[in-house]
């Protein structure tokens, strides 16, 4: 929500070397890095105009040209995440103008963040979470007999497997959907049951594939081989591990779109993400008695505190289950 529109940053090159350090430096990503650039160029147009031009007087802004240009956003009822992030942004791009002595102070230093509210990740239960893991095959299966086909469909089973081999990736990693759909071929051992995961800020972890996952993902590479003999081995260990009916790299947005049609078989709410399999994922861990630490280190967060959220929806669960079956709830 943009309440007072957008400055164009173009030429100001303070901000360029500010998008070079999140790129070269911190490793952000392009999309991290858009978000900034547009939180910047947002507070340019609350500070100078929306039609002002760059470069921009940084140093000329004050501590309340920072705190009119967050409650700015909180009176158009802007979400608290959003605010904060805002606030995160700039606080951010001026830390990096005081240590390259382009000014003299930071004015988003000592503001902060609206309070967010706790909410707590949706998560499946272990019997929502296998229905859903068969729905890709059973739906396939479903269609086939409906058209009375004599010989299968190569491309049709060969999406049905992958499809299933991918949500079984997801649960059994606990995986966020883009660092699954960016797997190579060289990132898996089957026979270790491992994955190598590129997360946030780039960073790589091992996450383990159960066996359920091993052999699906097999079944999925077996039929991509057959259609696709060419795609492995002209990339090798650099080919994607799925591929869209095309022979290419499968998108994160194409398996969020699927997962509708498997959450309906599945009799699921459709507006489950894929991200769901991660909060289960961790949630199940914690609730079978899991490490913490070790569930942080499989998740690839940063934080422990990040981690601590599943131990709330763990122990909503018990209060729930209590105040169901206590007599005296």
């Amino acid at each position: 929500m943009a309440w007072c529109g957008a400055a164009d940053l173009t030429g100001d090159r303070r901000v360029a070397h500010f998008a070079a350090y999140l790129r070269n430096e911190r490793n952000a990503s392009e999309h991290t890095v858009s978000a900034y650039l547009s939180d910047i160029a947002q507070f340019a147009a609350c500070v100078w105009g929306p039609q002002s031009r760059a470069p921009f007087a940084w140093e000329s802004a004050d501590r309340f040209a920072a705190r009119k240009f967050l409650i700015g956003f909180q009176k158009q009822s802007a979400a608290q995440v959003t605010t904060a992030r805002k606030l995160a942004s700039l606080r951010s791009f001026y830390r990096f103008l005081e240590r390259e002595d382009l000014v003299e102070a930071n004015p988003f230093d000592g503001l902060r963040p609206p309070k967010k509210p706790r909410r707590l990740p949706a998560v499946m239960s272990v019997d929502e979470v296998a229905r859903l893991l068969e729905a890709p095959l059973k739906v396939y299966r479903k269609k086939a007999a409906a058209e009375r086909r004599q010989k299968p469909d190569p491309r049709e089973e060969y999406a049905a497997f992958r499809d299933a081999a991918i949500l079984e990736t997801l649960y059994s990693t606990g995986a966020r959907v883009s660092e699954v759909a960016g797997m190579k071929i060289g990132d898996i051992d089957l026979l270790e049951g491992t994955v190598r995961v590129q997360g946030k800020g780039k960073k790589e972890r091992l996450c383990v594939l159960g066996n359920p996952a091993c052999k699906a993902i097999r079944e999925a590479l077996k039929r991509s081989e057959e259609l696709w003999p060419d795609v492995q081995r002209q990339k090798g260990r650099a080919a994607p591990l799925w591929l869209n009916c095309h022979g290419e790299a499968l998108t994160a947005r194409s398996i969020e779109r699927s997962l509708k049609t498997y959450l309906a078989e599945a009799g699921l709410d459709r507006r489950i993400t894929p991200h769901a399999l991660r909060h289960s994922f961790a949630t199940h861990l914690l609730d079978a008695g899991a490490e913490m630490r070790s569930v942080q280190e499989m998740l690839g967060h940063a934080s422990l505190s990040t981690t601590q959220i599943y131990t709330h929806v763990t122990a909503e669960r018990l209060k729930k289950v209590y105040e169901q079956a206590h007599p005296r709830a």
